[in-house]
This record gives structure tokens, sequence and C-alpha cells, in this order.
């Protein structure tokens, strides 16, 4: 590839965690008594649209006009629209998230590829970190319930009051692990916020478009550009650097 990388920065949700499935665990272990009908089908189809947010609640709270709480109850109530089902009133809306936040920590689990490449990059000496679009302790506790306790540079939106794509919340991430941007490769699920936002920055950025388990921010139709590079599964990531 004719460029020698020395540090590695990897987004968490869908990139080392499989957010998805469990979010989808948490729902069907919180879910109301109107729920109960639900298919296996229809528990895919009501998982998936609840990840993938298509209405932009979470890119709302990004940028300051939601809470954490009001963006994910929005995204219930999407769901729950598209299923079929009535709204829940505020009052059931606040009592399922306490329940939900309460039971999310324990299903975080690490992609199986995770501690292979982790032990892979400590063998060549090759510093690696995670930079988040969500907030330094939110994500330090995800990371620590899934086993990645390792993972010690991590930086979050309110380390420098930056959301990916933004170069400054990359740049923070590079400083942190001793690099520079041009020898620091960014890995993540989101092809524009994540690979096409950390190219921007100067770092290599790599899309991770899972094989067989795609990002629930997929898009179909997108093509990654010349400056991005594109991997099936986080042990191809050693090929490239």
């Amino acid at each position: 590839m004719g460029r020698f990388i020395d540090a590695v920065l990897f987004d968490i949700d869908e990139t080392l965690i499989d957010l998805q499935a469990a979010m989808g665990t948490t729902l069907q272990a919180v879910s109301a008594d109107d729920l109960t009908h639900f298919t296996a089908a229809d528990w895919e189809a009501y998982t998936s649209l609840f990840a993938a947010d298509p209405q932009g609640h979470y890119d709302a709270y990004l940028a300051g006009r939601l809470g954490f709480a009001d963006q994910r109850v929005l995204r219930l109530q999407h769901a729950r629209e598209q299923a079929g089902l009535a709204p829940l009133d505020s009052d059931a809306a606040r009592a399922w998230n306490q329940a939900y936040e309460q039971a999310l920590p324990q299903y975080f689990r690490a992609f199986d590829d995770v501690a292979p490449l982790l032990d892979a990059l400590e063998d060549r000496g090759i510093a690696y970190g995670a930079v988040s679009n969500n907030v330094h302790d939110y994500q330090r506790a995800k990371l620590d319930a899934a086993g990645l306790q390792r993972i010690k540079v991590l930086v979050g939106i309110d380390t420098v009051g930056a959301a990916k794509p933004e170069p400054a919340i990359f740049h923070e991430g590079v400083r942190l692990l001793g690099s520079r941007s041009e020898r620091t490769a960014y890995v993540g699920d989101n092809l524009q916020v994540d690979a096409v936002g950390a190219a921007g920055a100067g770092l290599l950025g790599i899309w991770l478009d899972r094989t067989g388990n795609p990002s629930p921010v997929r898009d179909d139709g997108a093509t990654a550009p010349s400056e991005v590079r594109t991997i099936g599964s986080l042990g191809e990531l050693l090929e490239l650097i």
C-alpha cells in the first residue's frame, strides 16, 4: 500500500461490539405484553429498524437537539409504529427506557474476530484505541462489559466536544496513541462517518463491511471512494497494515 501504519483506531458499536445483537436481545427481554405475538421475522424487522434509526434521532442527539434517552425512546416509538403497535405514553416510555438501560449492558459482546486481531496488533507492536460517537464513560463501561478492558485509549464526543466525521475527534485519538495521522488507520462500520471521515482527517480510512453480518447503517447503494479501503472482517485488517 505504500504506507506504514503504526497505530489503529476503532469505532466501537458494530465494529468491536455487536450492539445490534445486544439491542435485539434487550428489546425482547423488556418487551411489553403486546409484543408476545411477534414471530422471529417480526423481531428481526423490529430490531433492525430500531438499530438503523432511519429518522436520524441519534444524529439529533449528537447535534444537541435531543437527550440520549429521548432519542432511544423515539427510535422505539418509530419501530412500534411500523409494527402496527400503539405508541407508549410518557410514563410507559420512561419505565421502558429504565428497564432497557438496566438490561442492555449484560448483553454486550465483542465480535469473535476482535480478540485475535488485538493479539496480533500487540505482537506487531502496533498501538490501538477507540474513537466513538458516544460519551467516554458510557463507552468505557461498554468496552469493559464486553471484556475489552485492554483498550486503554478511548475518545468520546465529550472528550473534545466534537463527533465523527469532524477531524478533531480523530486527531485526539491519534494524539493519545502518540502517532501521526498519516501513520494511523481508522476502522469502522459506517462508510461515511467512519471511513470517509477518517480519510478526510488524514488517516487511512477503512470501512468494515462485515460479510454476512452487515451494519444496520449500511447503504446497499453506497460505493467506497478510492481513498477508502474495505474489509469484510477485522482479520483482513492485517493485510492492509
